[in-house]
């Protein structure tokens, strides 16, 4: 940079002859410049040497040269040779950093520059004659109203230029450094990334309002979920999931994926939630709760494309009944430490229409563990689905603990952190070994029924003398031998063979159920003095916690009641 020849373009300054100005060239250092000593010069074009100037003047392009920088806002200082000895430093910056001494080494002279970590880029610029800048350094800058009144601080782009820089000699050689006050620029990021911050936390606290607080718990199995949002903007995501205890023992468990970011598939994964909740209360087989809400998803946007999978688990079968729309496959631990996907059947996504969901069973026993989950947790741009469900496979092959532990490892598993990219949602359940003490707690009796008169009292006699091993109190044991009596009854009545009575405990409930080959499900309904019939469920419903009914997935229909244990 030739600030002498810059000067000579400035308004009042003193414009040099042709000949000296066609003398130098780029580069060149200029006699009386800034970056030079006063007197240094080269002979003019009839080789005699340029008039003595005395050791205290300051040529006239000099003094405006300085002048223009005086005033000029930026931080400037101007420093010569390799011990960088200052020539010059500005207004602005002795307002910033303080009266300052020319003449001696910027190290010395400098200190801040030090601090700043300039030192040795002005080294650099000096030896390669190649600028370099650093961005948005903070200074504490020495408030103008003295002593004793706080000190501001602020953010400075620095851009340290070569002067001279062609000079074959290195005294001659300078660095001009040029500190730009960029504070608002700074500030006003700052605040951008602090409102993104507050948007995204914004975005993810809507996303998990949507989810569960907290999961229900079932008797037989232990559950655990985890949502990782993804990304760092404040677009929320459709991942979702849920766990439904259905009665009778029996959990459901969904979850599922609204394709896109934004509010609108966060509304239409809200929804859906909503609606799995309501129909699952139906207690219908999971296909029929997929096709529902294939039916829906088309109604709330035909253009919005969501994943589901439905499972219900039933402790007395040990199976797991599932549907799914499009999504993953679910994949099971077995006791041993194998892992297999349960790949069929598998329907289109909801809201395609015009597809038969079928439903799929796969066992799920006591020391089996499930994993469902999203495409965030094993997609990758750089490979296939396939190799990602491969390397969750193996990595639940690998994975043990409690179901949160497992949630937890797989995500490490996967390479999943706050900076990944897509939304992951995952869903482990598992159905513990019952052992020792807990093994007194889970009871499972059943008893087959062939009919006839000789059924009911059969049946009485049954749950009289399980409920009685089982150590139950009287009351109780009363009470359930009555519910027994009362389902059996209503079965010999409106339904067909097969039939069987199921009592089960659990830790927390006792279940009754009966089963039989019809379909039609019984209501309860309100006895007129004179009827004969219809008090059965009604008596059922008056002395039970809760009851209910389903169609089984064979054909035929399974009523049920519970009743809670006492604490």
């Amino acid at each position: 940079m030739n600030l002498t020849r810059w000067s000579a373009r400035l308004p009042g300054t003193q414009r040099r002859s042709a000949v000296p100005a066609a003398r130098g060239k780029a580069g060149d250092p200029m006699p009386g410049g800034i970056g030079t000593a006063a007197g240094d010069g080269a002979p003019d074009s009839d080789g005699h040497p340029p008039p003595a100037v005395p050791a205290d003047a300051t040529p006239a392009s000099e003094k405006s040269v300085r002048g223009v920088l005086s005033r000029l806002p930026a931080l400037i200082a101007v420093t010569r040779g390799p011990a960088h000895r200052v020539r010059f430093v500005n207004d602005a910056y002795t307002e910033v950093f303080g009266p300052r001494t020319t003449g001696t080494p910027a190290r010395d002279a400098l200190p801040e520059l030090d601090e700043l970590g300039l030192l040795p880029l002005m080294d650099q610029v000096h030896r390669s004659g190649k600028p370099r800048t650093v961005k948005a350094r903070k200074v504490t800058q020495g408030s103008p109203a003295g002593p004793g009144t706080p000190a501001r601080q602020g953010y400075f782009t620095f851009t340290c230029t070569p002067v001279h820089h062609g000079d074959p000699d290195p005294e001659n050689r300078g660095v001009l450094v040029f500190g730009a006050d960029v504070t608002d620029q700074v500030q006003s990021a700052e605040r951008l990334r602090e409102s993104e911050r507050r948007l995204h936390d914004t975005a993810v606290t809507l996303q998990r309002s949507l989810l569960p607080q907290e999961l229900e718990q079932p008797d037989d199995l232990r559950v655990a979920a985890t949502y990782q949002p993804g990304g760092t903007d404040a677009a929320v995501g459709g991942d979702w999931y849920d766990v439904i205890t259905l009665g009778a023992g029996r959990t459901a468990l969904v979850i599922g994926d609204v394709m896109g970011r934004g509010v609108r598939a966060a509304a239409v994964m809200g929804q859906l939630r909503t609606a799995v909740r309501a129909y699952a209360r139906l207690d219908l087989p999971p296909h029929e709760v997929i096709q529902l809400l294939d039916e829906l998803a088309a109604e709330i946007d035909a253009t919005q494309i969501a994943t589901c999978v439905y499972a219900v688990h039933d402790p007395s079968e040990g199976r797991l009944h599932y549907a799914s729309a499009g999504h993953l496959p679910i994949l099971i631990r077995d006791p041993d430490g194998t892992v297999h996907c349960v790949e069929e059947p598998t329907g289109p996504p909801l809201g395609t229409g015009g597809w038969i969901h079928t439903s799929g069973t796969v066992p799920l026993g006591p020391g089996c563990t499930a994993v469902l989950y999203t495409d965030g947790l094993i997609e990758r741009r750089d490979q296939d689905i396939d190799e990602g469900v491969a390397a969750l496979t193996r990595a639940l092959a690998g994975a043990t603990g409690a179901p949160q532990v497992i949630c937890d490892r797989l995500l490490r598993s996967l390479g999943v952190t706050s900076e990944h990219d897509d939304d992951v949602a995952v869903l482990v359940l598992q159905y513990p070994e019952h052992t020792g003490s807990d093994a007194e707690l889970f009871r499972n009796a059943s008893l087959d029924l062939l009919g006839g008169i000789e059924a009911a009292p059969r049946a009485r006699a049954f749950a009289s003398g399980v409920l009685a091993s089982w150590r139950f109190p009287n009351e109780l044991r009363d009470l359930g031998v009555l519910a027994a009596s009362e389902l059996v009854a209503n079965s010999l009545k409106h339904g067909v063979p097969p039939m069987r009575l199921r009592l089960r405990r659990t830790d927390r409930r006792l279940i009754i159920e009966v089963t039989d080959g019809d379909e039609h499900l019984p209501r309860r309904r309100r006895a007129e003095p004179g009827d004969e019939a219809g008090r059965g469920i009604s008596i059922i419903a008056t002395i039970a916690t809760g009851w209910g009914s389903r169609r089984t997935p064979g054909g035929g229909k399974a009523v049920w009641c519970e009743f809670a244990l006492p604490t």
